[in-house]
């Protein structure tokens, strides 16, 4: 005897999955709309903002827009605050207070908050949820609650290509050379030379370059073998149906313009 089928149930599972692909298409529509760019600003009012810039929606905290300076090309994540003074509505000065970078990428939910000098050099990288202050309390005073205690301010800067991952806290005075890791959670403060690694809470080096022996310690892993020059985008994808065996032909293939046996790459075509 055949089952009888649950017609109102079946409607109902549908209208639901009906239902769900709008909400998803209009919050898709939400968050490209309010994006905001150079060309399309809203209610923000940057000091700078640069070509090919784009502010993730939705949007954190941002206020002192005046005095921040977004370079080119830079990508900021979902709910970043920006902020420039310790609150609204402050006349700051001629300078810009928070000045980051071309093509500076600020992973979700990360704070920059710059209530004096905070600078980000260029083709710096943020991942989630990293926070950066040039703003500390004060508890000099043991019998005033230390929310009400005057704060101690002191610039940040942040030298070009450095990588931050993600939770690190960056405090007030840090001064980070060119192409310094900072591995995820560290709490970073003071100096730290160019091209070297600090991990841990307070920060410390645990990896530096040096231009005759290189990494000290050594790195535990080959670097990444690159691109042959003249390799095409064409060719890379077609790469993608290359077998293991193949690949170790390919690489014995006599030596092209674009590298090894690049021109002998197979094509889409």
């Amino acid at each position: 005897m055949p089952k009888s089928k649950n017609v109102f149930s079946s409607l109902a599972a549908r209208r639901r999955d009906l239902g769900q692909r709008a909400v998803h298409a209009v919050w898709d529509w939400v968050r490209r709309t309010g994006a905001v760019t150079a060309e399309h600003p809203g209610r923000l009012r940057f000091g700078a903002i640069g070509t090919g810039t784009r502010l993730a929606f939705p949007l954190g905290t941002v206020f002192g827009e005046p005095w921040i300076h977004l370079g080119d090309h830079c990508i900021i994540g979902e709910q970043v605050t920006l902020t420039a003074g310790m609150m609204p509505d402050l006349d700051l000065g001629p300078e810009p207070i928070l000045r980051i970078g071309n093509g500076v990428v600020l992973g979700r939910g990360s704070h920059l908050i710059a209530d004096t000098s905070v600078t980000i050099g260029a083709d710096c990288y943020f991942g989630p949820y990293v926070y950066v202050t040039s703003t500390n309390h004060s508890y000099d005073d043991p019998h005033e609650p230390i929310g009400k205690q005057w704060p101690r301010m002191d610039p940040v800067e942040i030298g070009p290509g450095c990588w931050i991952g993600t939770g690190a806290v960056i405090l007030p005075g840090v001064r980070l050379g060119r192409n310094v890791v900072v591995a995820a959670g560290a709490v970073v403060r003071g100096e730290v030379p160019a091209y070297s690694v600090v991990a841990g809470a307070p920060a410390r080096v645990v990896r530096r370059w040096d231009p005759e022996s290189g990494w000290q310690p050594p790195l535990r892993t080959p670097p990444p073998v690159p691109i042959p020059e003249g390799v095409t985008p064409e060719q890379l994808r077609a790469l993608e149906d290359v077998t293991p065996e193949q690949l170790l032909d390919l690489e014995s293939l006599p030596q092209g313009p674009g590298g090894p046996g690049a021109g002998d790459l197979p094509s889409e075509s």
